[in-house]
């Protein structure tokens, strides 16, 4: 009897076994089609927990929550296991952040990154490009855009058979809020970027645009705007390397083409990436950053290859160059905190430029179908190789004095919440008090007339600024300057640069008058006040004189002594943020705290 029972158990035991010693299929889903499909969402996450499970290097976390109420996620591919990345910086390793599915449209970095941390640990021969870095991997950015999946949306691009879509859940661009921060994707980036501390940012995209015979091109920090010792670096040394290798990969690659005019022949300019695109935000905290374009044209298996084959590239540049990354960032920081005067805005030198090899079709021009008027055309019968020039210098047009420090009223929270998220320090005023500092007023600047990701945006701002004793209150926050993310914080709270928090109109109620005046009752006091004073009445005759409608416009004669009396608002076009040039009174009312 005790042998029947035996042998019964065993049987019933061995599916159970076999079951658990059972390898998981780590074929993801672009492996098993027939390279026209991407990931579902379910799919990649589903994948990263199996990777969780199978592999000891890998974490997958979550951190806070998108507009579309799930979490972003966190993949970590340690091989010592450490996943903490106060930990990682002690060991001075460095920490290389992929991010894939901004706009879910373009999934090559999701599928690529899929079967690359795979391999990366069930390869032997990568376990020596693993030894001086971390790779971190948010596998779907934009889950909004992923999980509304079509087949329609990207018009102009040659597969994969369905995808996500470019828009988030509150119809966002994501490569566009970095800096105003709507999304609850960007403040959960935020939240994964300043804990982490990425030297080398890498987010993968396609492009659309012009036809040419490249799949892969490539957007890096615009190198002017880097600090030198890091723009020097990655321009002499990591951009030779990049394009040296993939073209040995047999995928040569191109800086990203963007035409001087309708075709690539007229010249390409680098493309100029503000702190409101990844790569632009990125470079405010002195990490490197790349955005990879492969071209829409492309079938979707070339791109996806391509797209592994440069983050291998990546991950071995990094992991050789650890020790030099780690040194040229260190010095980054301190001539960072050294340098007194930082560029807001910028614009292209047209007189330097180089000549690049370009492969291209040749372009005409053909009667429409459709309209019945000229239309461009490539020719991909007609390719050719020949030099065009290349415009990548770029000058500071807009720069600015670092103060000691800011005065922020507490009445502008939002504001104040965006700081904290990207690691401004800062403190509060324990007492009511007047403080000497120097005011902003907006004295000219234009908007879009269509809104932009939810905004008219600000521009062409122009300031002049006064000297005042400004009253504050207890709790309103005081901002020194001399912390490390000082960049951000003069590229947010200048209301010049060009995405600055006033850009993205955070402050646009000071633009309105809140009192005005009533012309039959203001006449008596406008006569008065040009009797009394000579050099005001002298000021309304030259305006007259320069402008001779002025001459037959009453109220706007009332309105124009109106702004310069008494009576006027003073907090009308008042910059609310103010600037305080030295700071030894502040400290002291502070008791010395920074």
């Amino acid at each position: 009897m005790k042998w029947q029972l035996l042998l019964l158990f065993t049987c019933i035991s061995l599916p159970f076994m076999a079951d658990a010693t059972k390898k998981p299929d780590l074929k993801t889903p672009y492996e098993k089609g027939n390279g026209n499909q991407t990931a579902t969402y379910a799919e990649c996450i589903d994948y990263y927990k199996k990777l969780d499970q199978a592999f000891p290097e890998i974490k997958l976390r979550e951190y806070g929550k998108t507009d579309v109420g799930k979490p972003l996620h966190l993949v970590i591919l340690s091989t010592e296991k450490v996943f903490e990345p106060e930990k990682i910086r002690k060991q001075n390793k460095r920490i290389l952040f992929i991010q894939n599915g901004i706009h879910p449209g373009e999934p090559e970095g999701i599928d690529a990154s899929m079967m690359l941390l795979r391999d990366l640990l069930q390869k032997p021969e990568w376990k020596q490009h693993l030894q001086n870095l971390v790779i971190i991997v948010t596998p779907v950015y934009n889950i909004d855009g992923m999980l509304n999946r079509n087949s329609g949306t990207r018009a102009n691009q040659l597969g994969p058979e369905s995808y996500g879509f470019r828009g988030n859940a509150r119809n966002l661009d994501l490569n566009r809020d970095y800096i105003k921060t709507e999304s609850g994707n960007a403040k959960a980036f935020q939240e994964i970027f300043q804990e982490w501390q990425p030297d080398i940012f890498v987010e993968t995209h396609t492009s659309n645009g012009a036809d040419y015979q490249y799949v892969m091109t490539l957007i890096a920090t615009q190198k002017d705007k880097l600090q030198p010792v890091l723009g020097n670096y990655m321009h002499n040394e990591m951009l030779p390397e990049l394009y040296a290798e993939m073209q040995k990969a047999g995928f040569p690659m191109i800086p990203y083409v963007n035409s001087k005019a309708e075709t690539p022949e007229s010249g390409i300019v680098d493309f100029l990436e503000s702190p409101r695109y990844s790569t632009g935000y990125a470079a405010l905290f002195n990490t490197i950053g790349f955005m990879p374009e492969t071209h829409m044209l492309k079938p979707f298996k070339q791109r996806v290859e391509s797209t592994y084959k440069l983050l291998e590239i990546y991950i071995k540049m990094v992991n050789r160059d650890a020790e030099k990354i780690g040194k040229l960032r260190a010095q980054a920081w301190a001539e960072t905190l050294k340098q007194t005067q930082f560029p807001l805005n910028w614009k292209l030198n047209e007189q330097k430029s180089e000549q690049i090899p370009f492969q291209g079709f040749e372009a005409g021009h053909k009667k429409s179908d459709v309209s019945g008027q000229n239309r461009l055309y490539y020719d991909r019968n007609q390719p050719f190789e020949r030099k065009i020039s290349y415009f990548n210098t770029y000058e500071p047009n807009v720069t600015v004095s670092k103060p000691e420090a800011y005065i922020i009223p507490q009445a502008w929270p939002e504001v104040i919440d965006r700081l904290k998220r990207n690691g401004i320090k800062m403190q509060q005023l324990k007492n009511d008090r007047f403080l000497a500092v120097k005011t902003y007023y907006i004295t000219g600047y234009e908007n879009l007339k269509r809104p932009f990701e939810g905004h008219y945006l600000n521009y062409n701002v122009q300031v002049r600024t006064t000297d005042q004793n400004w009253q504050f209150y207890e709790g309103d926050y005081v901002v020194f300057t001399d912390q490390q993310n000082v960049r951000y914080l003069l590229e947010t709270l200048e209301p010049q640069a060009s995405d600055s928090f006033f850009a993205w109109n955070f402050f646009d109620s000071i633009l309105g008058r809140k009192e005005y005046f009533s012309p039959y009752i203001f006449e008596d006091t406008a006569a008065e006040l040009l009797q009394k004073n000579s050099q005001l009445k002298a000021e309304l005759e030259k305006a007259i004189a320069e402008k001779p409608e002025l001459k037959t416009d009453a109220y706007a004669q009332l309105d124009f002594i109106y702004q310069r009396s008494e009576h006027y608002e003073n907090t009308h076009l008042r910059y609310p943020v103010v600037r305080v040039e030295e700071a030894s009174e502040l400290r002291q009312v502070l008791g010395g705290k920074r």
